[in-house]
């Protein structure tokens, strides 16, 4: 069934057709559309009809308001008139109720009250009437020529030429006529803009339509072959009367993904290139027995690698079965978000990194690069970084090799520590690790378990709050990061914990004997 707001739609209509008045019956039935020269040698054909008077009207011509009525009386769809515009501003001769007075582009005010009250659309046009009429019946007599010209159009802008998402978002939005970008599987947009992005969330509906206040947005998923799920939306915003278009435009979107899939394609090739290149320049330095070769140098000043200087590493696991190459963008991202600009390469089952200082950094530095890079791994969503270990600061490219070794074992270690965060610098291992292995026999795990037991069967569990917290030196905002609440629960808490086993946190004999009893009742760290 085509509707007055589908003609509306239409390539030739948009832009060149605006509704005066009526807007009430826009979605009547369109059957035909007749070409009328004079208003008043109106004869009725049937319901449905369109009836468009392709000569100018003159302003206050009473011949309009009896066509008007007589396309009422034969339920009609629609009048249009041409070079007829619309202002919402009462000219100073209208009357207070309208009825009377003030013309526009040729057309009463009177005449626009009257179609508003009979719910007739009355559209103006500034175009060719001739054209808009070839496009209405064309349209009227076979309803799919509209999606296979858009289809058609569709395929000539996304030829087989590799775009990138802009210039896909680009042509999809001179298509269509309408806002369109790419959007991530969060709805962020990573190529053009769309007013409500937040209303696309990834669902297996191809194509996705959600309703909006006055139109509708399309979505349509953008993946490689063979992934799990989308990792890019297709979405354009259809508003007004261009969401009467909404049955064809899919059929525009398919093609347009299709160019991003080709552009995905090519941008993997691309990203596996240079990490197996970065993969394999790291493995050479990792290997190394002495001092670079001038090869080696090369290789890594063309990489953008410093290998003077001091360097901390940093060692990021992620989960088994991740796609680490594509996933290396995101962590580089949010590490940055941070603040930290560091080299980022894909090893292993993870990522393997460092950033480099030009002099020797200071302790206070070094802790403060600490605090960000466990910002960071909080800021990592779990399905990209699990844990993360971090190195000491070393010179040169053997102080490299030896932060980044550093850095692994740290990184081992925090993958069975949730209560720190998933996060473990070497700094923080030293004596207390050295401790924490004596502590760990038959004589002193029963003593744990004695000191603790105070705190076991109590809400808020108190022991990983405790444990946490002691690995955060003692940190409130640390601890409820870590835990994922608000610190006032944290203090609460850590009151609680003091009463109940009468001991005083400040005391640092006091917090290094309760540190080794949580660890050992935890379970060991390996």
């Amino acid at each position: 069934m085509t509707t007055v707001r589908r003609l509306l739609a239409l390539p030739e209509w948009t832009g060149a057709v605006q509704v005066l008045a009526g807007e009430a019956g826009l979605d009547a039935t369109a059957r035909t559309v007749r070409p009328l020269a004079d208003p008043g040698a109106y004869t009725p054909a049937g319901p449905g009809e369109v009836v468009m008077v392709s000569t100018p009207v003159e302003p206050g011509d009473w011949r309009l308001d009896a066509l008007l009525r007589r396309v009422v009386d034969a339920e009609g769809a629609a009048i249009l008139v041409t070079a007829a515009t619309r202002t919402t501003d009462r000219p100073a001769d209208m009357t207070p109720d309208g009825t009377a007075g003030g013309v526009t582009g040729g057309v009463a005010y009177g005449t626009l009250r009257l179609a508003d009250r009979l719910g007739v659309p009355l559209l103006g046009a500034a175009a060719d009437p001739l054209d808009l009429l070839v496009a209405a019946r064309m349209m009227l007599a076979e309803p799919e020529i509209d999606r296979a010209r858009l289809v058609l159009s569709a395929h000539r802008a996304f030829d087989e030429r590799t775009l990138a998402p802009e210039g896909v978002v680009a042509r999809l939005g001179e298509l269509l006529n309408a806002p369109a970008a790419l959007l991530d599987e969060r709805g962020q947009p990573l190529a053009g803009q769309v007013r409500e992005p937040e209303a696309v969330r990834a669902q297996e509906v191809v194509p996705q339509r959600v309703p909006l206040g006055d139109g509708v947005l399309l979505a349509h998923p953008a993946a490689l072959p063979g992934a799990p799920r989308p990792a890019f939306w297709l979405v354009v915003e259809l508003r007004g009367t261009a969401a009467a278009r909404a049955d064809v435009v899919p059929a525009a979107l398919s093609v347009a993904a299709s160019a991003v899939q080709r552009w995905l394609l090519s941008h993997r090739l691309e990203l596996e290139r240079d990490a197996r290149s970065r993969s394999a320049l790291l493995g050479d330095l990792l290997r190394l027995d002495g001092e670079p070769s001038a090869q080696l140098r090369r290789r890594a000043a063309d990489a953008g690698w410093q290998l003077g200087g001091w360097h901390v590493g940093l060692r990021i696991g992620a989960p088994p079965g991740l796609d680490t190459v594509a996933s290396t963008a995101q962590v580089t991202r949010v590490l940055r978000g941070e603040g930290v600009d560091a080299v980022v390469v894909e090893h292993g089952d993870g990522w393997t990194g460092w950033t480099t200082f030009a002099q020797e950094p200071t302790a206070a530095r070094v802790h403060a690069l600490a605090d960000t890079l466990r910002a960071a791994n909080r800021a990592l969503p779990r399905s990209a970084g699990a844990h993360m270990g971090v190195g000491r600061p070393h010179p040169g490219t053997s102080g490299l090799i030896s932060t980044v070794a550093e850095a692994a074992d740290a990184a081992r270690l925090a993958a069975t520590r949730p209560e720190a965060g998933f996060f473990l610098q070497v700094d923080q291992l030293g004596m207390a690790q050295l401790l924490l292995e004596w502590a760990r026999t038959d004589t002193f795990e029963p003593a744990a378990r004695a000191l603790l037991a105070p705190l076991r069967d109590q809400p808020g569990d108190l022991i990983r709050t405790l444990s946490a917290y002691l690995d955060a030196e003692s940190s409130i905002a640390e601890t409820a990061a870590v835990l994922g609440v608000h610190r006032n629960t944290v203090a609460a808490r850590i009151q609680r914990v003091e009463r109940l086993l009468g001991i005083d946190l400040r005391h640092r004999d006091e917090r290094l004997a309760l540190h080794l009893a949580c660890r050992t009742v935890s379970g060991p760290a390996r």
